[in-house]
């Protein structure tokens, strides 16, 4: 079967390039750790994998930013910023709901899209994917470097084949088509970007809040591989499987039989996601969603008001709320409430939600004001266009403890971010009035 046409759709300030597979029941979206799906499909066991997922379902593919065909931006490749190219690619292929299943670093995208985004996600599958990639950040580092030096050369390509497809590894096809399909998916430099990503995200804190039928496969009869990141990443698969699926709400753990990494060799992988697609499954409606949380607050306003006067003090306020808001739009936050001098909102994401209050403090600062900002990332219960909850709370919390000009976020929102623009300096750990436990904040750089 000849490749289906690719096509092309505009996320944010990258071109995502993206084709359709069958005509099933279902939309199904497949997305891997580092592949791309577009080459892919010229390696016979990947383009078999591909069409018995069509088989039973409509498959939509695409190639992540700074992966294959797709645009390679400046900004890194964050969890959020490959969430939103998801959206734009449902958006372009008429899709309103689809069943997700990521491998690796794409499970960890597709978990946090089921928690945004639960009235556009009819089931999730996750393969071979963790919470968190164990190591110090100083193994993650030495894995980075290796990792770039390595990419593309011979001996590392045919090392990586025979560690994640020992079956077919010996295939003269696949030995034609693959080294040329890791080079074509990423440069050295874009794959450590990529990879750094995944190195220092943290999905935990997502887990509970997901709410849509799940599945967590895994291979119990994979060999420890010698190869260092793929000996990092997969550490008692069993457990791991087990930890996750615990760890989300009605979530399953299932074997799969074979001892290959990579889930595209054999029928096993495929014919267990059929059977659970297949399976019904109670409909819910989305009334809790993963937001991010943002509250501001002017500091010294009723000094500032008393020096300026009530009359000038309005006229200030005034301007303050409409610089707020016109940010809130850009950013595509949603105002929840406006109390006395502050704002309560919430966003999607929380890369945006940062970059928002960044230039909330900014901006109301040309005008004279010191703004303080707080932000946490967690479920919230959805009424409409109204949110609350434990996670509301926390976020007024932590921006209560936050100093003139200064945006505090919660460990929460650092570990989504991981790989993004922004950096962090360590608050320590801080009780929060009403919310149980201790809480760890960061306070946003300038760098």
């Amino acid at each position: 079967m000849r490749q289906p046409e690719v096509q092309y759709t505009r996320s944010g300030d990258a071109s995502i390039a993206y084709y359709v597979v069958g005509d099933g029941p279902r939309d199904l979206v497949f997305v891997p750790l580092l592949l791309s799906m577009v080459f892919a499909w010229q390696l016979p066991v990947v383009r078999e994998f591909c069409l018995r997922l069509a088989s039973f379902s409509r498959l939509i593919l695409f190639d992540k930013r700074g992966i294959g065909a797709s645009d390679r931006p400046r900004t890194p490749p964050t969890l959020e910023s490959q969430m939103e190219d998801v959206g734009a690619v449902l958006d372009a292929v008429g899709s309103e709901q689809a069943a997700l299943f990521g491998a690796g670093h794409g499970g960890q995208m597709c978990a946090l899209f089921a928690a945004t985004y639960p009235e556009r996600s009819t089931a999730l599958v996750l393969y071979g994917t963790r919470t968190r990639v164990p190591g110090t950040r100083e193994e993650h580092r030495a894995e980075l470097r290796r990792l770039r030096d390595e990419w593309g050369r011979q001996d590392a390509i045919e090392r990586t084949a025979r560690e994640q497809y020992a079956s077919v590894a010996d295939d003269d096809e696949f030995q034609r088509w693959q080294p040329l399909l890791l080079r074509a998916s990423a440069s050295p430099s874009g794959a450590a970007e990529f990879i750094r990503t995944y190195l220092e995200s943290d999905i935990t804190d997502v887990l509970s809040t997901i709410r849509v039928p799940t599945i967590v496969l895994y291979r119990p009869d994979v060999s420890r591989p010698h190869e260092p990141f793929l000996r990092m990443h997969m550490r008692d698969e069993r457990d791991e499987a087990q930890a996750l699926a615990e760890a989300i709400p009605g979530a399953r753990a299932v074997a799969v039989p074979g001892a290959d990494v990579a889930p595209f060799v054999g029928s096993e992988v495929t014919t267990e996601v059929e059977h659970f697609l297949a399976s019904p499954h109670t409909d819910t409606v989305p009334d809790r969603v993963l937001a991010t949380i943002l509250f501001t607050d002017i500091v010294g306003s009723t000094e500032r008001a008393a020096q300026v006067g009530d009359r000038r003090w309005q006229e200030q306020l005034t301007a303050y709320r409409g610089a707020v808001r016109r940010e809130l739009a850009a950013f595509r936050g949603i105002e929840l409430d406006t109390a006395g001098d502050g704002f309560f909102a919430s966003f999607d994401g929380p890369a945006r939600a940062i970059a928002c209050a960044r230039r909330i403090v900014q901006v109301v600062g040309e005008q004279g004001l010191q703004l303080r900002a707080g932000l946490h990332t967690g479920e919230c219960e959805r009424d409409g266009e109204k949110i609350s909850g434990l996670a509301v709370h926390i976020g007024a919390r932590v921006a209560a403890l936050a100093g003139p000009g200064e945006i505090l976020v919660s460990r929460t929102v650092t570990d989504l971010v991981a790989g993004s623009e922004f950096a962090f300096d360590d608050r320590g750990e801080h009780s929060l009035k009403g919310v149980p436990g201790r809480w760890r904040l960061y306070a946003l750089t300038s760098s």
